[in-house]
């Protein structure tokens, strides 16, 4: 064995060194909240209930168990939707979404209306807008309209140096989609893009948004919209 197989050797038995090691972190986490959420008692507070099956979704997912992460934030999201828990519903959203489940678009549609619905961190909802660019064809304006919701969301709540630093991601998608889209690699062709997308026309736009998210959902919403918009307050 030369001297090049022989660090190759090594750096692979590194990284499964590394690998397993990981993943003996991640069972024991699993035990741990599995530990935790059997604990809570069936009359304990059902958010805090519904937090601890997102704990040990997230972590089966970890683990590659997508069937049994999806039913623990299955069962999580609908608690929070319930009790108005509206980041948690986004977060638990986008483990369903990783879940890789037959429903697992329409879980990423649902979290994409409350996101956008509802004031949630802006970074969980460009998480979310994100995962949408890379379900849709590189032709398919669907994708040009979800980075540029994400940047309007960017700018709309985020303030000082997190807007700088998400408003740059997001730029940054609105950038890859239009290379993918049409080629585009300088910013005039790129503005020109943008207004012949009418991207900068925020309520066309969240229209089209809204059009995106009932296709990828379709007749499978686990809440009522209506009942949930006649909650909003009124400005």
């Amino acid at each position: 064995m030369n001297d090049e197989q022989s660090g190759t050797s090594s750096e692979a038995t590194i990284q499964a060194i590394g690998q397993t090691e990981s993943i003996q972190e991640i069972r024991a986490a699993l035990a741990k909240a599995r530990k935790h959420l059997k604990s809570i008692p069936d009359d304990g507070n059902p958010v805090d209930r519904a937090r601890a099956l997102l704990d040990v979704a997230e972590l089966q997912l970890g683990l590659g168990q997508g069937a049994d992460a999806w039913t623990h934030a299955r069962e999580a999201f609908s608690v929070f939707v319930d009790y108005e828990h509206w980041q948690d519903a986004v977060e638990a959203a986008d483990i369903l979404y990783q879940c890789d489940q037959p429903d697992s678009i329409a879980a990423l549609g649902q979290g994409i209306w409350l996101a956008v619905t509802y004031p949630v961190k802006a970074q969980s909802t460009v998480t979310l807008l994100n995962h949408v660019i890379d379900e849709t064809p590189d032709d398919s304006d669907g994708a040009a309209v979800a980075a540029m919701a994400a940047h309007y969301i960017a700018d709309l709540r985020t303030k000082g140096d997190e807007k700088t630093s998400l408003s740059f991601l997001t730029t940054q998608m609105i950038a890859r989609v239009a290379k993918r889209h049409r080629g585009i690699e300088d910013q005039e062709t790129l503005n020109v893009w943008i207004e012949m997308l009418q991207l900068n026309d925020i309520p066309e736009l969240l229209k089209r948004l809204a059009t995106i998210v009932d296709v990828m959902v379709a007749d499978k919403w686990w809440f009522d919209r209506e009942e949930l918009r006649a909650r909003l307050p009124v400005h």
